[in-house]
């Protein structure tokens, strides 16, 4: 079921504020189910200076007519916080772990003189060893591309995000199997060739939460981040997703999948390493070279 369309992207703040008042009396559990129906804004134009903050904050070379291929992601994120925020959302928003993302831009997507569609909804919720995750599937279309008959125009950009909820799980479930829904998730091998050095500061967070509008607590400061059981202030996946990207570039149609293995803290030092279509965002030092981030681009 589709709700009617959005006037406007509603306002972050306000939804993790409920999301996070909710929470505590969520209670998750295996066999949980969902059907949230689906989040459209029309008539979305693209904030060129919130645009360019963003591509600044995430090392996208500024001043080109086209948004980077994480971009639609920030645009959609409210609709989808929207949705995981209200009652009927079984999973509490606190605590949700962002485990993986795989997205798809199908051709160039102009920063000008373009208007397009989101939509936003929950496409089900899944098992998982570690308890459920709440597959979010994100599509963004160009307003000239609808029929004439308001049918919906060509999906330009896509993806589909997975958000976990941990609980007590049946010991005894069985791996999901291949073809079951689970995202294409690169393979793990051999380490990967370290590109570059990335000394992080103590404000990435903050400087992020600004340009997407995800100010979630763990990512602010210190303070706030012992809350929820981080020493210090953690990197947003998203964050790391795009500046990997960035680093590594890709091609005008591209897909992408990228997994979240481990947290960033922040401040911090990381090593990002490439090769072909793959990369990895690595720890260093005393890290031991932890694996933060693998993804790979086709």
């Amino acid at each position: 079921m589709t709700a009617p369309p959005l006037s406007a992207s509603p306002a972050l703040g306000p939804l993790l504020a409920r999301g996070a008042l909710l929470s505590p009396f969520k209670r998750p559990r295996p066999g949980a189910a969902f059907s949230g129906g689906r989040l459209v804004l029309p008539g979305l134009r693209v904030d060129l200076a919130r645009l360019a903050a963003y591509e600044r904050v995430c090392g996208f070379p500024t001043g080109d007519d086209a948004l980077p291929i994480t971009y639609p992601h920030a645009l959609g994120f409210p609709l989808a916080m929207r949705i995981m925020s209200g009652r009927a959302f079984p999973l509490p928003l606190l605590g949700l772990v962002h485990t993986s993302i795989s997205l798809t831009r199908h051709r160039p997507l102009p920063a000008t003189g373009t208007t397009y569609e989101l939509a936003v909804h929950v496409d089900r919720l899944v098992p998982h060893r570690r308890g459920t995750e709440a597959v979010v599937v994100t599509e963004l279309r160009e307003d000239e591309g609808r029929g004439e008959d308001g049918t919906d125009g060509e999906v330009v950009w896509e993806s589909e995000s997975r958000y976990l909820a941990r609980h007590r799980t049946d010991a005894q479930a069985p791996e999901p199997a291949p073809g079951s829904g689970e995202p294409p998730l690169p393979a793990a091998g051999p380490p990967l060739p370290v590109v570059d050095e990335w000394r992080l500061g103590a404000d990435i967070g903050r400087r992020y939460g600004a340009v997407s509008g995800d100010r979630n607590p763990i990512h602010l400061s210190p303070l706030t981040a012992r809350l929820f059981g981080f020493p210090r202030a953690i990197a947003h996946g998203m964050w790391t997703a795009a500046r990997c990207l960035a680093a590594h570039g890709t091609p005008a149609a591209a897909h992408v999948a990228v997994d979240f293995r481990a947290p960033v803290l922040l401040p911090g030092t990381v090593a990002f390493a490439a090769q072909g279509g793959r990369f990895e965002l690595r720890g260093t030092g005393g890290d031991g070279e932890r694996m933060h981030v693998r993804g790979r681009v086709g």
